[in-house]
C-alpha cells in the first residue's frame, strides 16, 4: 500500500520527498522496483563431525527397535548411557528421525478417543425424554455454596424434580431419579434421562438405577455444553433472571433452610 502511494507520488514530488512524507524507506521502494535476481541454491556442505550412513542407521535401528519404540529420543539416550553405548546426541537422534519419514511425532502408544455422535432425542409425548443437570448456587457467606439438581421433561419443560443439597454426589442424584420415577409412574422402556458426562451423572449409583428400572441413559459428547441445551438455558434463566418464579422461590429456599430439600411433582399442572 505505501509503495503504492509512493509510485503515484513520485511523478509530482519525487522519490525520496514521497517516502519522507509517507515514512518509508528509499532503499525498500528502489529494491522493489528493481528486485535483485534471485541467488542460485547451493548445496549445503556436510559437516565432517557427521555420522557416517553406517552410524546413522545404527541409530534409526535402535530407535525403532521394540523396546525403544514408544519411548522419547531423551529416554532412549539415557538408556543408552546408562548401559555405556552413546550412539549420537539427543538432538542428532531427533534430526534422524526427522530425515526419515518425518517420524518425529508422540511416539508413546497412547490411547485414541472414539468418534462420539452427537445425541439425537425426539419427545413426542411427557415422560418420554428427561433432561438433568446440577448447577451451584451462592449460599449466604462468602465460598458457601448450594448444589441445585433439576431433571426437566423435554417435552414440557416441566421440572419433575429439583433438590438442592450441601454436595454434589451419585446417591443424591440416585434419590431423586428415583423418587421422581415413583412420582410420575414410569413403566420399563418408557424412559431416555440425558446429561452431560459430570461426576455425578456418570456415577455407578446413578448407572445402576436406571438399569434396574429400565431407563435408557443418553450423554452429551464430552466438552460440549450444547448437547445438553434444556437444562444448560433452565439454569441460566434460574440465575441471570432473577424476577423469575422459579428463580426468587429456589433462592429463597437456598438462602433461608438449613436443611436439604427435595421436591418432586406429580402433575404438570400442579407447582413446585
Amino acid at each position: 500500500m505505501i509503495c503504492q502511494t509512493v509510485d503515484e507520488l513520485a511523478p509530482f514530488i519525487g522519490t525520496r520527498p514521497a517516502c519522507r512524507a509517507l515514512g518509508a524507506a528509499p532503499a525498500t521502494i528502489y529494491r522493489r522496483r528493481n528486485p535483485p535476481p534471485p541467488r542460485p541454491a547451493r548445496p549445503r556442505p556436510r559437516p565432517a563431525r557427521a555420522l557416517t550412513d553406517a552410524e546413522r542407521a545404527a541409530v534409526l535401528a535402535e530407535l525403532c527397535s521394540e523396546r525403544c519404540a514408544d519411548s522419547a529420543p531423551a529416554q532412549v539416550y539415557a538408556t543408552l548411557l546408562d548401559e555405556g553405548r552413546y550412539l549420537a546426541s539427543e538432538r542428532t537422534m531427533y534430526r534422524v528421525l526427522a530425515a526419515e519419514h518425518g517420524r518425529v511425532r508422540e511416539r508413546r502408544a497412547q490411547l485414541e478417543h472414539p468418534v462420539y455422535q452427537a445425541p439425537e432425542l425426539l419427545a413426542e409425548r411427557p415422560n418420554e425424554v428427561w433432561s438433568w443437570d446440577i448447577t451451584k448456587l451462592k449460599g449466604p457467606a462468602k465460598w458457601t455454596y448450594y448444589y441445585l439438581y433439576v431433571i426437566l421433561d423435554v417435552f414440557s419443560r416441566y421440572a419433575v424434580g429439583w433438590t438442592i443439597q450441601h454436595r454434589e454426589t451419585g446417591p443424591i442424584a440416585k434419590a431423586l431419579i428415583n423418587q421422581a420415577v415413583e412420582q410420575q409412574r414410569i413403566d420399563r422402556d418408557q424412559l431416555i434421562v440425558h446429561a452431560d458426562r459430570g461426576i455425578s451423572m456418570t456415577s455407578k449409583p446413578v448407572a445402576f438405577l436406571l438399569s434396574e428400572l429400565g431407563i435408557t441413559r443418553s450423554h452429551s459428547r464430552p466438552y460440549t455444553s450444547t448437547d445438553n441445551p434444556y437444562s444448560e438455558a433452565q439454569f441460566k434463566t434460574l440465575k441471570y433472571r432473577p424476577g423469575s418464579t422459579a428463580s426468587s422461590t429456589l433462592a429463597a429456599s437456598a438462602a433461608s433452610s438449613s436443611t436439604t430439600t427435595t421436591t418432586t411433582t406429580d402433575t404438570p399442572g400442579s407447582a413446585s
